[in-house]
């Protein structure tokens, strides 16, 4: 069994602010005088109704629930996942910190693919964690965290937690399911596994049964921000074992997901035909773009996300296309780090199919073709 850091075992913290909801379900009714908060209750807000309307401004006011439970309870309906296996909190980035933050000690070695969503290695870093990194396994045609380089990794530096992204970015690789089951049997005993599934709606198989498993020792994270279109709102949620996130909601910042931001997860999940849509709207554009740029020889390397990665011949080459392409109105992402510097990831949205959109890129991948790279 994974273990937690030397702070959090005994007592340890203890949330203080529960909150307003929370204390109503205990009790088992409404409490409809708040006169013991500093919430600004009788706030005219003439503004915010102005420019917003007065829907929006009645979730102005309050904190937010603590324990996000409506967002819960429909999450636990729609996938089959047990109510006290999931957590929210603001947006898969903040649980990438909280788990951090609350399964490991600073100092403890931490693995992750080089390369990878670089968010992972921030917070790793600046919780005082020592990072550890190998490369990505890379052919044609395949760019992807390699399984047995994660699982050596964490062997040889008793590692205390592994990073993986699936489907990936920057590279849109899906390891399958067999594969995640082989990277968490392969890890040290006490080694927690940070499943990161961002992008994991725009999977063919996304309500599959291992979907909705939750895996001792692994900590499963997915957003509200892709598919359902929140990213602005900070909306995401973990999927573990109750008791690794009772551990989790210690160290939690109690209202980091407003009530406005509940709010409007609970009626976008309450609306799953739009969010359906949206989706099946995505794969059609990606497969577009991989059919146009493929058809002009560009390696398009394949993708269960809602974006195409794009591989160039060399990390020069890329980084002048994406400034050209920004010169011209026109932002493309570029992973930062140098062994990723040779990808661009483009979005599967309908601006990107507006013809002559990416035509700095299609002339790079023609001239590619033709023999000559520019510099």
């Amino acid at each position: 069994m994974a273990r937690y850091p030397k702070h959090m075992i005994g007592h340890g913290p203890v949330n203080p602010f529960p909150g307003l909801k929370a204390l109503e379900r205990r009790l088992g009714r409404e409490i409809p005088h708040r006169l013991g908060s500093n919430e600004g209750l009788d706030m005219p807000h003439q503004a915010l109704r102005q420019h917003f309307g007065d829907a929006m401004v009645e979730h102005v006011y309050c904190y937010g629930d603590c324990d996000a439970q409506g967002v819960r309870e429909r999450i636990s309906a729609q996938q089959g996942i047990e109510l006290d296996a999931l957590l929210v909190d603001a947006g898969a980035d903040s649980l990438i910190a909280l788990s951090l933050r609350s399964l490991v000690d600073p100092g403890e070695a931490v693995v992750c693919a080089r390369g990878t969503y670089p968010t992972f290695a921030y917070f790793a870093e600046g919780q005082g964690c020592r990072l550890v990194e190998p490369p990505y396994l890379e052919s044609p045609g395949v760019l992807a965290p390699d399984i047995d380089a994660l699982i050596e990794a964490a062997n040889q530096e008793n590692a205390h937690l592994v990073y993986l992204a699936n489907p990936d970015n920057p590279s849109g690789h899906l390891h399958t399911d067999d594969e995640i089951r082989r990277l968490r049997a392969g890890l040290p005993e006490e080694c927690w596994l940070l499943l990161d599934e961002a992008y994991h709606d725009f999977r063919d198989d996304a309500d599959s049964p291992f979907a909705s498993e939750v895996i001792p020792g692994v900590v499963r994270l997915r957003t509200l921000s892709k598919a359902h279109g929140l990213a602005g709102l900070r909306v995401g949620y973990a999927i573990a074992d109750p008791e690794v996130l009772a551990m989790m909601q210690r160290v939690r910042i109690h209202y980091a997901v407003s009530a406005l931001s509940l709010k409007a997860a609970e009626v976008v999940l309450d609306h799953l035909e739009e969010v359906q849509q949206h989706i099946a709207e995505v794969k059609s554009r990606r497969t577009q773009l991989t059919e146009q740029l493929r058809q002009l020889g560009g390696e398009v390397l394949p993708s269960d996300t809602n974006f195409i990665a794009v591989r160039l011949p060399s990390v020069e080459l890329a980084e002048q296309v994406q400034r050209d392409l920004l010169a011209n109105g026109c932002l493309v992402a570029r992973p930062a780090n140098p062994a990723m510097g040779h990808i661009l990831r483009i979005t599967a949205v309908a601006d990107a199919l507006v013809p002559g959109r990416l035509a700095i890129l299609e002339e790079a991948l023609k001239r590619i073709q033709g023999g000559s790279h520019p510099a």
